[in-house]
């Protein structure tokens, strides 16, 4: 069944196969438009009061600070080692002193720790975050450059790998994910995956053995299939066993990229170079 699915899409109008996608990356733009995902702490400044032991609850100690109109964000945190902790996130000029009071007076027992981001920290690592994305964007388009030296299979390779960032971050927006510093990091290592899926394309088609384009896609996308879905299951089932929220995240971030990197490579892309080599062929 799969293996008939993949020859349908082998045959399918390279036009059709470029539609497609280009509409997900719209609709894609048209919700980071409407609503970008919100800025973590580490990138937008705060603080993170932590509570260990005690028997805290999460839902009861967001309930008992909004009670006394605290603006806060309460969740509980599993450690891969099992351990539980619950993280109390606030704007920098909340009252730090009277959230811990107000916890301490209704569990005694809890532990308590800070952590505060000053503006001037949260803004360093917004510019370093923004300065890493477009070095490594940078440094890939060189290489996909260097290694085609053809600019239409070059170019697509890099709106794929933008396509799947811009739809990855779409999909956070989606799901309510903040973007921090840790998804970022997931956003890079996409590029990396996208790059290496779209030049198995790109170079088995461009140089291919086989008779027809169609026959060459059909060798590369059984190869490049294989290779996703296993690193696909991979993330699944990290995401679904991880108790660690920061690698939950990431697991997350990375699911949406590749799912979004299936379309870009084996649809987007494939659909560019076969109306490029057919066009060249009818020359």
């Amino acid at each position: 069944m799969l293996e008939n699915t993949l020859k349908k899409l082998a045959l399918t109008e390279p036009k059709k196969m470029i539609t497609y996608p280009l509409i997900v990356f719209l609709v894609a733009v048209l919700v980071l438009a409407v609503h970008f995902p919100n800025l973590g702490t580490d990138l937008k400044g705060g603080v993170v009061i932590t509570l260990h032991g005690g028997n805290v609850n999460s839902l009861d100690v967001e309930t008992l600070l909004k009670q006394q109109n605290f603006d806060v964000t309460v969740r509980e945190i599993k450690s891969i080692t099992g351990d539980t902790r619950i993280e109390i996130r606030a704007s920098t000029d909340v009252n730090v002193q009277g959230i811990i009071d107000i916890v301490k007076s209704k569990y005694p027992g809890v532990t308590i720790s800070q952590t505060q981001f000053g503006p001037s920290l949260s803004r360093t690592a917004q510019e370093q975050s923004l300065k890493a994305v477009s070095m490594a964007f940078i440094g890939m388009a060189v290489v996909v450059f260097l290694f085609f030296r053809i600019p239409l299979p070059s170019l697509t390779v890099i709106f794929s790998a933008f396509s799947d960032m811009v739809i990855a971050l779409a999909l956070m927006s989606v799901f309510g994910l903040e973007l921090t510093q840790a998804t970022i990091a997931a956003l890079l290592m996409l590029i990396g995956y996208s790059v290496d899926s779209n030049i198995l394309l790109t170079t088995k088609l461009l140089r291919r053995k086989e008779d027809t384009i169609e026959g060459a896609y059909f060798s590369a996308v059984s190869t490049g299939f294989t290779m996703s879905t296993t690193t696909l299951g991979a993330l699944a089932s990290l995401w679904v066993l991880s108790q660690a929220e920061v690698i939950d995240m990431i697991a997350a971030v990375l699911i949406f990229g590749l799912l979004a990197d299936f379309m870009n490579t084996w649809i987007l892309n494939a659909g560019v170079l076969r109306w490029y080599l057919q066009r060249g062929e009818k020359r």
